[in-house]
């Protein structure tokens, strides 16, 4: 099977783990039986590469999908209760969804020249890319104040990029200290009462969505199977339900910022203890909110499998889209603040994003999420 080499962690995937994967059965007689060799270092697909888990690509689709629905939904917020608590929702686990996948698959990266290698090349360079292709971008389409040329600090979704690179060079500490989710929990407490932590690199959501990744490596095979039981089906819409009603409640009470997690308690208007606790309560909603969103992700293969490996492209290309229609004007009208504006508006962008998510437009820009850099890693090509 080909190993599409987006998959390092990002959005679309990370590296291969053999306890995240499982042996495919032979689809015909043609196929021989695997080898011991080959049953201990993971599954082989027919053309000898390693099998992908649909479980975490169907996640990672359903997921990008509702980013890119829920950015559309933005600037309609103000004209429908309905949903801003929508929005609320949505915003309380499909990140930190993406990031405690992220932290999963990152369990074995230990600082390998290859792996370091990797990472440079599918997150920090493509980082550096978008960033300048969204300043550029704003610069061109965007209203003022024009936004500066800096790489240090991250415009709208170049975030996640700068925090899975720091996130990533840190695990190795993760994995060493005893209690490694309780002490990123810590920093996540700190950060939350610290309005001196400036926007570079945009480290406060560094810092408080960091408990979420440290999640992920924490997890196991075993953790994941749960969901394939009858149970967390069950209550997963009802949960989901739930987390709706109180969003519906908590609509004209909470910031959305809260949930942005880029400012401290002080920065929302707020005193220095409402940080705390705004963390934990955050954290623990999330949590049972990704939940039951896992429960109802397909296990088995599905039409939008193949798209999971692209969630990478549909994340960052599907920004252009959402801010191109918010500058040009098309949220100005009655209808778009109407019941089916806001529709065509969601499935605008859920199809633009599933588009995005597709083979032929990851290898069109492949230049820029996956640049080639062989030639600046000579002493590490044999590694």
């Amino acid at each position: 099977m080909h190993h599409d080499p987006a998959e390092s962690g990002q959005l679309s995937a990370v590296p291969a783990d053999p306890a995240a994967r499982h042996p495919r059965p032979p689809e015909s007689s043609a196929h021989s039986a695997p080898s011991d060799a080959t049953k201990r270092t993971g599954a082989v697909g027919a053309r000898g590469g390693r099998v992908r888990d649909p479980f975490f690509d169907n996640a990672k689709y359903l997921a990008i999908v509702l980013v890119a629905i829920a950015h559309s939904w933005e600037p309609l917020l103000a004209s429908s209760r309905p949903l801003s608590a929508l929005y609320l929702t949505v915003y309380a686990f499909h990140m930190p969804a993406f990031i405690i996948i992220s932290g999963y698959f990152s369990r074995t990266f230990t600082l390998g020249a290859p792996q370091v290698r990797k990472l440079i090349t599918t997150v920090a360079l493509p980082y550096v890319i978008f960033q300048y292709a969204y300043t550029l971008f704003a610069r061109v389409m965007g209203p003022d104040p024009v936004p500066t040329w800096s790489v240090i600090d991250p415009w709208w979704l170049n975030w996640f990029l700068i925090a899975l690179f720091v996130w990533r060079l840190t695990t190795p500490l993760w994995r060493l200290v005893r209690w490694p989710l309780p002490l990123a929990l810590a920093f996540a407490v700190l950060g939350s009462m610290s309005p001196e932590i400036g926007a570079d690199l945009d480290l406060q959501r560094v810092i408080q969505f960091l408990p979420y990744f440290v999640l992920g490596l924490l997890l196991r095979p075993r953790h994941f199977a749960l969901f394939s039981h009858k149970w967390p089906k069950i209550v997963a819409a009802p949960v989901l339900l739930t987390g709706l009603a109180a969003a519906w409640w908590l609509a004209p009470r909470l910031p959305y910022a809260w949930l942005y997690h880029r400012e401290s308690a002080q920065d929302l208007g707020a005193p220095w203890w409402s940080g705390p606790l705004m963390t934990f309560a955050l954290f623990s909603a999330s949590l049972i909110l990704t939940a039951a969103f896992l429960a109802l992700v397909p296990r088995r293969a599905t039409w939008c499998t193949r798209l999971g490996a692209g969630t990478l492209a549909g994340y960052l290309l599907h920004g252009f889209l959402i801010k191109a229609a918010d500058w040009g004007g098309w949220y100005d009208s009655a209808f778009a603040h109407s019941v089916p504006g806001t529709l065509l508006f969601s499935a605008g962008a859920g199809c633009a994003v599933t588009l995005l998510c597709m083979p032929p437009v990851r290898g069109a820009f492949r230049w820029a999420l996956e640049p080639r850099l062989d030639w600046a890693f000579g002493g590490t090509r044999g590694a």
